[in-house]
């Protein structure tokens, strides 16, 4: 008599397959269909971040923020730098100014019981005017649109990507306003706070845009956004496809290239090529001007400074050269 086996226990010696129970298993499956997708389950992370980006998506948005939109979805839109996803805009000054410069804003992010100032009301107006989407949403909210160290003052501005200027455009219509251009281009500069301060003082100081090249350079993202204080909505950035190349082009047709270097030949309180058209590049913090953007410069200005620093911030840097070329720019002609 054989021994009894625990119930659903295997049988060692029984080999292959027995006859009449093919399929038995796999017409017990039958009727449950396959496994849903995660974004398809509403509990999974990634169902919750699907039903996020049709919420966004229904108010106005072309898709979750952080998420890159299809390919050719719009042929007439210059693409970003970074890609072509939409930009959040922070901060009072900055969202009044982005939308005061009339671009064209997806949605409007207002905290709840937010303080209700002359700049707050401003931008209600302005939105319903236009007929931008205003969304009320928990601070925790705006404290993830706005990143890690963004200071959103209860306010967020969902923008497209950031149209880039050409630079013989840029340069061409400076030249048709009958204005003597003033230019900052960036040579390695990778951090997009530097960007941003660089464009509020090109508008502070009168300069007429900012050129970064297109490759190993900081774009105009939301942190540039956010540090221009709403400068980015006035001053235009190019891109160059080649930096060297293009200050060479600039060059030919009589515009100055000025480099900013501690160990420049040239101090800038003596600097007499400030009434001419010039650029101005300025380079990164650690290795300063790439070696042929150099050899491109008419000349290596330097900003005599205290000895208890090393060096200055690439955007504090640019930020003295131009206010010393609106100077003298501005002094009465002897």
């Amino acid at each position: 008599m054989a021994k009894p086996t625990r119930p659903g226990a295997g049988n060692s010696k029984k080999k292959g397959a027995t006859k009449g129970t093919g399929g038995k298993n796999k017409r017990s499956l039958e009727g449950r269909g396959p496994t849903p997708k995660a974004e398809d389950r509403a509990w999974h992370p990634a169902g919750k971040r699907k039903a996020a980006a049709e919420r966004y998506a229904a108010a106005g948005g072309k898709g979750a923020p952080g998420q890159r939109a299809p390919q050719g979805s719009n042929p007439n839109r210059t693409k970003s730098k970074a890609g072509d996803d939409t930009e959040t805009v922070t901060g009072r000054n900055s969202v009044l100014e982005a939308l005061r410069a009339k671009i064209p804003a997806t949605a409007l992010y207002i905290a709840q019981r937010v303080e209700m100032d002359d700049r707050v009301k401003e931008m209600l107006s302005i939105a319903t005017h236009r007929e931008i989407p205003v969304l009320e949403v928990m601070r925790p909210e705006l404290d993830r649109m706005a990143g890690f160290d963004g200071v959103h003052q209860g306010v967020a501005l969902k923008v497209p990507p950031y149209e880039y200027a050409h630079p013989q455009d840029l340069l061409e219509q400076i030249i048709d306003r009958d204005e003597v251009p003033l230019l900052v281009a960036l040579d390695g500069v990778t951090d997009p706070r530097n960007l941003g301060a660089i464009i509020r003082s090109t508008a502070a100081f009168g300069g007429q845009g900012v050129i970064v090249p297109q490759r190993r350079s900081a774009g105009v993202n939301s942190a540039a956004w956010k540090t221009s204080a709403g400068a980015a909505a006035r001053i235009p950035v190019a891109v160059a496809a080649n930096l060297t190349t293009m200050l060479k082009e600039f060059k030919k047709q009589g515009v100055f290239v000025l480099g900013l270097d501690g160990g420049g030949d040239v101090s800038l309180p003596a600097l007499q090529l400030a009434d001419r058209p010039v650029v101005i590049v300025v380079g990164s913090e650690g290795k300063g001007l790439s070696r042929l953007v150099t050899e491109t410069c008419d000349q290596i200005v330097s900003i005599p400074i205290s000895t208890a620093a090393e060096s200055l911030n690439a955007g504090i840097a640019a930020s003295v050269a131009l206010y010393q070329v609106y100077t003298l720019r501005a002094a009465p002609a002897e």
